[in-house]
């Protein structure tokens, strides 16, 4: 098998492998985190991180306008920061896999130089969405996050109405295109709801 099949399917293998960690991730994150509301709602217990004790309200009041319930970001309901932690929990976890493989006693140097590869796309892939993330908030869209593939990316855009214009897709497009090189054909863009 020559070099460049063999780092393809390493690729492949590692896209593969974020795409299952980040939906294992997202079923089972959001789970344990409705869990652990229940709990404390029951036992009246208070978490290190607990939303009441870093926006300083013990006293069970309400909380002032425009912050955010940590409880309600993991149990879905703030989808756009829901969606960053489980891809960057996903990328941690397979740049944890490859650096253990080009680490790892007895492993040969191609096997090393693909896993550093594929560590540095990860590392392009999170460049990339982020400076996508941040130009298209700042075109004035309230809310944005991409998630980004070999060959395709996919942009999920918060525009207070709930849909997309022609202009609007134009845009995002345009942005996206400069960022990643990827053609229009490899863009998918949706509205949040």
């Amino acid at each position: 098998m020559s070099s460049r099949l063999r780092r393809n399917a390493v690729v492949v293998a590692m896209a593969l492998l974020v795409c299952g960690a980040a939906a294992l991730n997202w079923k089972f994150s959001g789970d344990r985190a409705t869990e652990e509301a229940k709990e404390t709602q029951e036992t009246g217990t208070k978490i290190l991180g607990e939303a009441a004790l870093v926006s300083g309200r013990e006293d069970g009041g309400e909380e002032e306008p425009g912050q955010v319930d940590e409880t309600e970001v993991y149990t879905g309901s703030d989808y756009f920061a829901s969606a960053r932690l489980t891809r960057q929990q996903a990328r941690d976890s397979a740049v944890s896999l490859l650096q253990e493989a080009a680490e790892q006693e007895g492993a040969d140097q191609t096997v090393a130089n693909e896993a550093s590869e594929g560590i540095a796309v990860l590392a392009s892939y999170t460049m990339k969405e982020a400076q996508i993330e941040n130009l298209v908030t700042a075109k004035g869209y309230a809310d944005c996050v991409a998630f980004m593939g070999e060959d395709s990316i996919s942009v999920v855009v918060s525009t207070g109405t709930g849909e997309l214009t022609k202009e609007d897709v134009a845009k995002i497009t345009d942005i996206t295109m400069t960022e990643t090189g990827y053609p229009a054909s490899g863009i998918k863009i949706m509205a949040a709801n």
